[in-house]
């Protein structure tokens, strides 16, 4: 069905949703890569006018990937929910937008209304918002997972503790680990990403932090960064496996470039479930996932690479993860060009999940080739603390000496404290608190060689 505008003299015509979509994107490097950019800013405003226009009913009448060829198309439409969709089914595009930003549409009407919204509808309507707006309205969106800890509350801020190793050496991830204890991170995870695929060193991290764990009554999770398939098997041998790993896409094709499928994703989940290692909940999944994804697998199927990223979020939603990290600098400059592409990409992904009901943090990150720095991520980080994000990422120095990659550090997060009053997931507080690491207010306290957690590790 062809979509058209009578903006300008001659007017545009779109030959399908997929196109609208595509062309009332913001201009970013991948959609421009994979030829489906908008030519000029008359252009892009067409689109944009053509889906301010279009009703919310027709992303439920449309498919941009066909229901038969593609299972992602299928669970977001068997698991829409009609029942949450009335109060918006009358609605357009632009409409929504309105809705959404409105007082009186507050945190407890968005998560009822999450379950019956689609991953389409939501990147739809995120093309016609403004940065100020993603941020407005994912801050009034509310997502609360729970582990051996609380995340997500208002006026919280998780941090992802990532002490990875370029050799995998123990003595080098526990160093980096108890770096970033003492700066009060881990609350959202401690997550390896392995150098290697050997499955009997990745048992030694898993084992390593699970001891760690156990010695101080740390409420806290973790995590190794491996295949799900890897996972399943450590979990067969007995390894002490929290959180269960995938990267996700918002694609069959995509997936499978993974190597995973919704099926291998539900294995994992009881398997990790099978554990009963939670203790206040049973989150148990951490997925991760970046726009420009779908694109480099040659999976896209026309589809906008933003569009394609949402659509990763109703794969999220189905499994019920702690955690859901976009990665949004990682893929490299091929599909985020420079500092302003990945400032918009990280608050349409965060604004997206948690519009969807998905529990969203985000690796504030960028490769050393692409046209960024580090103050483009303190003004994403910023950004997104304002949005209530649930956690960000926490690395010595901001610099990933494995992934060889810029983020963000542990003083990151302390600034965002200090600036915005931001606090851990309670129960990791009150153990910062009770190790003397922190005082009751949360504000660190100095630190001498003779601390327990120096004392009495293990050599």
């Amino acid at each position: 069905m062809a979509y058209r505008s009578r903006v300008g003299v001659a007017g545009y015509v779109f030959a399908d949703l997929r196109e609208v979509l595509a062309k009332a994107s913001p201009a970013r490097s991948g959609d421009y890569l994979a030829g489906l950019g908008a030519g000029s800013y008359e252009e892009r405003m067409a689109a944009r006018m053509v889906l301010a226009d279009l009703p919310l009913r027709t992303f439920l009448n449309e498919a941009l990937i066909p229901y038969e060829t593609d299972e992602v198309t299928r669970l977001i439409v068997d698991r829409h929910d009609r029942a949450a969709f009335p109060p918006v089914s009358h609605f357009t595009v632009g409409e929504f937008r309105n809705w959404l930003l409105l007082d009186t549409t507050d945190s407890a009407a968005l998560a009822a209304l999450a379950p019956g919204l689609t991953p389409e509808m939501v990147a739809a309507v995120s093309k016609l918002m403004r940065n100020q707006d993603l941020i407005l309205a994912a801050r009034k969106c509310r997502v609360v997972t729970r582990f051996r800890n609380t995340i997500g509350l208002p006026g919280h801020l998780a941090v992802r503790l990532q002490p990875n190793h370029p050799t995998d050496d123990l003595k080098g991830i526990a160093a980096s680990t108890l770096d970033g204890l003492f700066y009060g991170a881990g609350d959202a995870v401690v997550g390896i990403n392995p150098a290697g695929d050997s499955l009997a060193t990745m048992h030694r991290l898993w084992q390593m932090l699970d001891d760690l764990r156990l010695r101080f009554d740390i409420p806290m999770q973790s995590c190794v960064l491996t295949h799900v398939t890897t996972q399943i098997k450590a979990i067969e041998q007995g390894a002490p496996v929290d959180l269960v790993f995938q990267s996700i896409a918002g694609t069959e094709a995509a997936n499978a470039s993974f190597g995973v499928t919704l099926a291998l994703l539900r294995e994992a989940r009881e398997a990790a479930l099978s554990l009963g290692r939670g203790t206040l909940g049973d989150h148990v999944m951490y997925f991760e996932t970046g726009q420009g994804s779908a694109l480099s697998a040659g999976a896209h199927h026309g589809v906008d690479q933003q569009t394609c990223e949402a659509r990763a979020y109703a794969v999220a939603r189905e499994f019920r993860p702690l955690l859901t990290n976009t990665v949004v600098g990682f893929i490299g400059p091929e599909y985020l060009y420079d500092g302003k592409q990945i400032i918009r990409a990280g608050l349409e992904d965060h604004f997206c999940g948690k519009l969807l009901g998905v529990p969203m943090g985000c690796d504030v990150c960028y490769t050393n080739h692409a046209e960024a720095d580090q103050d483009d991520m303190d003004t994403l980080m910023t950004l997104l603390a304002n949005a209530g994000l649930s956690f960000i990422m926490g690395i010595p120095g901001a610099d990933d000496i494995m992934l060889n990659y810029q983020s963000t550090s542990f003083h990151d997060a302390l600034y965002l404290r200090e600036l915005l009053g931001l606090k851990r997931a309670p129960e990791f507080e009150a153990w910062l608190a009770r190790m003397g690491i922190a005082d009751a207010q949360g504000r660190l306290r100095p630190i001498g060689d003779t601390h327990r957690l120096l004392r009495e590790l293990p050599t």
